[in-house]
C-alpha cells in the first residue's frame, strides 16, 4: 500500500469518527440491547416495561387498579391509579420531572434508598419508559395528580412542547398512549392477545389483591378515547376484555397450575414472610403425576432458569421432609434419605422474592443471583413448611407417602435404565439398524429424519442428501410418555431407538453437548394419525428432552398438499389458499380441474373441455409414502425449497398444561377442552 493511502487512510480515524449518541438516540441506534430482540418478544416488552410502572405503584401499596387496551392503529393504552408521576421542575435537569422520566436514560424512582420512590421494583430500572418512548412513533401522558390534569407529549422520544395543565380532575393515576415505531420492529405491529393475556393473569397472580383489566378495543372507533376518559371499561364500550383478581395471590396461581391435576393432599401451603430485607412468598402442592413444575419470580420477573431462591427452596424442602419423615417413623431407620430428585416429583410450586437492590446473572434476567435471597428462602420456608407438615399430619402424610413412592420409582428406574444404557449410549452403542445415519460427522450440519412407517422410510432414504441427512423411521405410535417413568420408557424398542440415536442419553445422565444431530426434524403424515404421532413425539421431547427443544433443534417438516400440473409444469401447494392461489395464476377455471382421487375412492366424472385446453390434475397427498423419492426430496427434505416450522416453547406454563390436558388422564378435561376449542381446529376430512 502506497504511503499516501496509508495516511489517507490514518487520518480518516480521529477524534471526529468518534460518534455520540445523546438523549434517547444509543435507544434507536441499538433497541436489541435495552428490549432484547426487535421481534415480536421485543415489541410486547414494550407494554411490559409501561405494564412495570403500574405494577410496581401496586406492590407500594400505591394502587390497586390497572388496566391495559389495545386501540385502533397500533396503540396502547395503560391506566393505573397510582400517586400518577411528579409533573413539576426537576432540581438537576431543570425541566418537568415527567419529561425527565420520560426522555432520559436511567431516570427514575427505582434506585432505593433513601426518599427513593419504590423499595422494590421490576422493570428496567429507571429506563423503562424513555426505552418505550424512544422506541415508538408517538406517545403521549395523561397525569391527574394533585387535583388537575397534567400531560406531555412526545414523537419519536423527543418532547412536542412542555407539560401543561388541561383540567381539573378527583382522581389520581397515570395514563400512558404509546404507538410502537414499526420501523424498528421486523415483524411490524401485530398485538398477540393471548400472550397479553397470560402474562398480565400471571401478574395478578404475583400482586395479590390488585385487579387488572385487559381490553381489546382495536376494532372500536378512536373517539371513545377522549382525554377525558380515564378507564376505558367505565364508557361501556362492548369489546372482548378479561379482567383478573385474586385475593389467594400465589395460592391461587398454584390452585390455576393444578386445574387438571389431582391433588395428593387437600390444603396448599403458603407463607409470607419478610426477613433480612427480602420478602419471601411461596406456595405449594404436591399433585398425582412425576414432573414438577417450579416457577420462580424476583420483583415479579419471572426467573426460567431459578437461582439463588430456588437454591435455597430445594436445600429446605429436602431437610424438611427428611426431619419430619423420621421423627414421625415414616421413613424406616433402613430406608435411605430422601434425595432432591425425589422431593420434586409431583410438585406444583411457586417461589416469589423481592428484594430492594437485585442481582441477576445476565442481561436477560432468567437467574437470580442475589446471595442473600439463598439463606432468606430457605429459613423462611423451612421453619413454616415444618409447622404446616407438623399440624396438617394427614397432609405430611400423603406427601411422604408420594416422595416414598417416588425414591423407589427411582431406584427401580435406575436399575432399569442401567440395564438397557450400561453397555448402550454411554459407552457407543451401535446405532438402531432402522437408522440410515448420515455420512458427516458434524453435528452442526448434520438432519434426522424421523418418518412415519416403512413406506415413508423408503422413499426418504432413496431422495435424501446421504451426507447430511439420515432418516428414522418409526413403526406405529410411540408410547404416551405424559405418565411413565424411564424404566417404562427403554422397554419401548422405538422410543430406545429414538434415544440412541440422538445421543445425549436420557435422565439424569442427559448431556446435550453430545447432540448428534442439530436439526431433528419430525416428517409426519397429513393426516389424524400423522398428527398423533407428531404429538406424542413432542411430549416425549418436551418432558424428557426439553434443553433439545429450547435450545432450537427440534422442527416440524411441511410436506405439501397438493401437486398440481398442467402439461409439463409442475407446482406444489402446502395449503388449500396457496392451492387456489396456483390455479389463478395459471388461470384454471374449475371446469379444467381434475382432482387425482384417493386409493379407495371413485374417480370423478371429468369434464369435457374446449381441445386447445391443457387439463389440469390435482393430487391431494395423505402421506409422505405417496411421494416417490425425487418428489419428497423436492418439496421436503431439499433445504433450498422445504417448509420447516422451527418448535418453541413461549409460555412453558400454558405448553405443560396443554400437555398434561391432552396426554394426561383426566378424560373429562380432555373432553371440555376439545369442545371448547373445536371451531379453532384445521380438520382434514
Amino acid at each position: 500500500m502506497a504511503k499516501n493511502e496509508k495516511e489517507a487512510k490514518g487520518k480518516a480515524y480521529d477524534a471526529s469518527s468518534i460518534q455520540v449518541l445523546e438523549g434517547l438516540e444509543p435507544v434507536r441506534k441499538r433497541p436489541g440491547m435495552y428490549i432484547g430482540t426487535t421481534g415480536p418478544e421485543g415489541l410486547h416488552h414494550l407494554i411490559w416495561e409501561i405494564f412495570d410502572n403500574s405494577r410496581d405503584e401496586a406492590m407500594g401499596g400505591y394502587a390497586d387498579d390497572i388496566e391495559v387496551a389495545l386501540l385502533p392503529g397500533g396503540y396502547v393504552r395503560v391506566v393505573d391509579n397510582g400517586r400518577g408521576i411528579p409533573v413539576e421542575i426537576h432540581p438537576k435537569t431543570k425541566v418537568s420531572a415527567l419529561e425527565t422520566i420520560m426522555t432520559t436514560l436511567h431516570a427514575g424512582g427505582k434506585f432505593g434508598g433513601e426518599g427513593s420512590g419504590y423499595k422494590v421494583s421490576g422493570g428496567l430500572h429507571g429506563v423503562g419508559a424513555s426505552v418505550v418512548n424512544a422506541l415508538s412513533t408517538n406517545v403521549q401522558v395523561i397525569v391527574h395528580k394533585d387535583g388537575g390534569i397534567h400531560t406531555q407529549e412526545y414523537k419519536i422520544g423527543k418532547p412536542v412542547a412542555k407539560v401543561k395543565q388541561i383540567g381539573k380532575t378527583k382522581r389520581h393515576g397515570t395514563i400512558v398512549f404509546f404507538r410502537p415505531d414499526e420501523t424498528i420492529f421486523t415483524g411490524g405491529i401485530e398485538w398477540e392477545w393471548n400472550k397479553i393475556v397470560s402474562h398480565l393473569r400471571q401478574q395478578a397472580y404475583l400482586v395479590k389483591g390488585v385487579r387488572i383489566t385487559v381490553i381489546d378495543a382495536r376494532e372500536a372507533t378512536e373517539a371513545s378515547f377522549a382525554d377525558d376518559v380515564f378507564y376505558l371499561r367505565e364508557t361501556g364500550l362492548e369489546v372482548p376484555s378479561m379482567a383478573f383478581y385474586f385475593e389467594g395471590g400465589l395460592k391461587s396461581l398454584v390452585a390455576f397450575n393444578n386445574k387438571y391435576q389431582t391433588p395428593v393432599h387437600k390444603n396448599v401451603f403458603y407463607v409470607e414472610k419478610e426477613q433480612d430485607g427480602v420478602q419471601v412468598e411461596i406456595a405449594l402442592q404436591y399433585v398425582d403425576d412425576i414432573s414438577p413444575r417450579i416457577l420462580a419470580f424476583a420483583n415479579n420477573i419471572y426467573n426460567p432458569e431459578g437461582g439463588t431462591h430456588i437454591t435455597g427452596f430445594k436445600t429446605a424442602l429436602t431437610r424438611s421432609l427428611n426431619t419430619y419423615g423420621r421423627a414421625a417413623n415414616l421413613i424406616k431407620e433402613k430406608d435411605e434419605n430422601f434425595t432432591g430428585d425425589d422431593v420434586l416429583e409431583g410438585i406444583t410450586a411457586v417461589v416469589s422474592v423481592k428484594l430492594p437492590e437485585i442481582q441477576f446473572e445476565g442481561q436477560t434476567k432468567a437467574k437470580l443471583g442475589s446471595v442473600e435471597a439463598q439463606g432468606a428462602t430457605a429459613s423462611v420456608f423451612g421453619e413454616a413448611f415444618g409447622s404446616f407438615l407438623e399440624e396438617n399430619p394427614d397432609d405430611a402424610k400423603a406427601i411422604i407417602n408420594k416422595v416414598l413412592l417416588a425414591l423407589k420409582a427411582r431406584k427401580a428406574a435406575k436399575a432399569a435404565k442401567d440395564s438397557v444404557l450400561r453397555k448402550g449410549a454411554l459407552e457407543g452403542m451401535t446405532l438402531p439398524g432402522k437408522l440410515a445415519d448420515c455420512q458427516t460427522k458434524s453435528a452442526e450440519e448434520s438432519e434426522l429424519f424421523i418418518v412415519e412407517g416403512d413406506s415413508a422410510g423408503g422413499s426418504s432414504k432413496q431422495g435424501r442428501d446421504r451426507r447430511t441427512q439420515a432418516i428414522l423411521p418409526l413403526r406405529g405410535k410411540i408410547l404416551n410418555v405424559e405418565r411413565a417413568r424411564i424404566d417404562r420408557m427403554l422397554a419401548s424398542a422405538e422410543i430406545r431407538a429414538l434415544v440412541v440415536a440422538m445421543g445425549t442419553a436420557i435422565g439424569d445422565v442427559f448431556d446435550l453437548s453430545k447432540l448428534r444431530y442439530h436439526k431433528i426434524i419430525i416428517a409426519t403424515d397429513a393426516d389424524v394419525d400423522g398428527a398423533h404421532i407428531r404429538t406424542l413425539l413432542l411430549t416425549l421431547l418436551y418432558r424428557h428432552f426439553r434443553p433439545i427443544i429450547d435450545g432450537g433443534f427440534v422442527y416440524i417438516a411441511q410436506p405439501p398438499l397438493y401437486k398440481i400440473s398442467r402439461g409439463k409444469s409442475i407446482a406444489y401447494a402446502y395449503s388449500d389458499k396457496e392451492k387456489e392461489m396456483v390455479l389463478k395464476e395459471l388461470g384454471v377455471s374449475p371446469a379444467e380441474i381434475s382432482e387425482n382421487p384417493l386409493e379407495g375412492e371413485e374417480a370423478p366424472e371429468e369434464e369435457t373441455v374446449a381441445k386447445k385446453t391443457t387439463k389440469v390434475n390435482i393430487q391431494r397427498y395423505k402421506g409422505l409414502g405417496e411421494m416417490n423419492a425425487s418428489e419428497l426430496w423436492e418439496t421436503t427434505m431439499d433445504p433450498a425449497r422445504r417448509v420447516l416450522k422451527q418448535v418453541k416453547v413461549e409460555d412453558a406454563e400454558a405448553a405443560d398444561r396443554i400437555f398434561d390436558v391432552l396426554m394426561g388422564t383426566d378424560v373429562a378435561a380432555r373432553k371440555s377442552f376439545i369442545q371448547s376449542n373445536a371451531k379453532l381446529a384445521n380438520l382434514d376430512v
